[in-house]
């Protein structure tokens, strides 16, 4: 059994001091010795998926992040791991805990993911070894994971057995406090009425683009359509074209806003792929600030799939949105909302619009003819530069 901060402060050290995660009781040592400690940064997230995706976006910027879940969810991080780190050549400190240990007697949930934890992370190319339990094994354990990162920019994993960190109270919150608490809320609405004259993806992608400043901002655009028609449009630096990991874009640009808080950050998310991640709104409401800007371009169908409906007619995600905490929301079929949106002010907290759009997309919409590991490298470099 080691202290938390015996390792904590060795990974310190190393560079790590970014963590993203969902609770576990093997995990409350050191979760709590990392919120105590505020020049550490730590973000609950809703799922142990976005919890990858919201280190990563720190990771891009630079950071050393550290992503810590409970073994039960990493099925919940596998979307993310394999086809977000795993192609953008984006690594991370994974540290899963091993329930259903087959030396432990547990909950009988974790029987088989006790059985195949080891096993989930060599068929997803994540190198592995056991969390240290003794303090002369920290060190090493670090420099082989950090050797690691560095030559190969992908994830590597620390599994922890019960028992190996020594009990550490928590003395203060995760949830940051908001100096706004008492600013008026942006609400508005932008209907005309008219499904059959809304614009398409492409119109509302230009627009975007035309309203933005390429050297203070960037764009991240979800799966599917929407990256390649937003390379389609105009192909930048400042543009990252997500090719996998189905709702990962707004916590991967929440931790790209949060490490980089001088960048303006542009999500460009769909419905089906909002729908599949919804738990991040309450994330973003929560730790997101006024730099991140949440656009959803809502078609009601999964376009990119043979253009099956989604569940989102009748959907207000602009009140969700405002009940997780977002200072302006807009909401509408009217592409006005989106120079609203741009011009709109709020002093801390992330701003949302609903953009009803029609189905469809362009005659032989082209990929991108970069690769997604290309994409990145010229996107980073156009934020150091920044």
């Amino acid at each position: 059994m080691i202290e938390a901060k015996e390792f904590v402060e060795a990974a310190r050290n190393f560079g790590f001091d970014w963590y993203a995660g969902v609770p576990c009781s093997f995990l409350t040592p050191f979760i709590n010795y990392v919120i105590n400690d505020p020049q550490l940064t730590y973000i609950s997230a809703a799922n142990e998926g976005d919890a990858v995706a919201i280190a990563s976006g720190a990771t891009i910027t630079g950071k050393h992040a550290v992503v810590m879940m409970q073994n039960s969810g990493l099925g919940n991080a596998v979307n993310p791991l394999t086809s977000l780190n795993y192609i953008f050549r984006i690594p991370l400190l994974v540290i899963c805990t091993l329930r259903g240990d087959r030396n432990l007697q547990d909950e009988p949930q974790h029987e088989l993911m006790g059985q195949i934890t080891d096993k989930l992370l060599e068929t997803m190319t994540v190198p592995w070894e056991f969390f240290p339990t003794d303090a002369a094994e920290i060190e090493p354990v670090l420099q082989r994971a950090t050797a690691y990162i560095k030559q190969e920019r992908r994830p590597y994993s620390l599994i922890m057995r019960k028992g190996t960190i020594a009990p550490h109270a928590l003395t203060r919150s995760s949830i940051p406090k908001r100096e706004d608490n008492n600013d008026a809320h942006i609400e508005q609405s932008f209907f005309k009425g008219n499904q059959e004259e809304r614009i398409s993806r492409n119109q509302a992608l230009a627009r975007i683009v035309e309203l933005i400043n390429p050297e203070n901002t960037v764009i991240i655009a979800t799966t599917g359509y929407t990256g390649r028609e937003l390379f389609a449009t105009k192909d930048s630096a400042n543009h990252l074209y997500m090719v996998g990991s189905m709702g990962c874009a707004s916590s991967m640009g929440l931790g790209l806003s949060l490490a980089r808080p001088d960048l303006k950050v542009v999500v460009i998310d769909g419905d089906g792929a909002a729908l599949m991640r919804m738990g991040n709104f309450a994330t973003i409401g929560t730790y997101g600030g006024a730099n991140l800007l949440h656009i959803l371009l809502d078609n009601e169908v999964h376009d990119s799939t043979g253009a099956q409906a989604t569940v989102s007619f009748g959907i207000s995600f602009a009140k969700i949105a405002e009940a997780c905490g977002y200072g302006v929301t807009l909401a509408g079929d009217d592409p006005a909302l989106l120079d609203a949106l741009f011009t709109a002010d709020t002093k801390s907290r992330p701003k949302f619009a609903h953009l009803k759009i029609r189905p469809g997309t362009l005659e032989k919409l082209p990929r991108p003819n970069l690769t997604p590991e290309a994409v990145l490298q010229r996107f980073v470099k156009h934020i150091n530069n920044s």
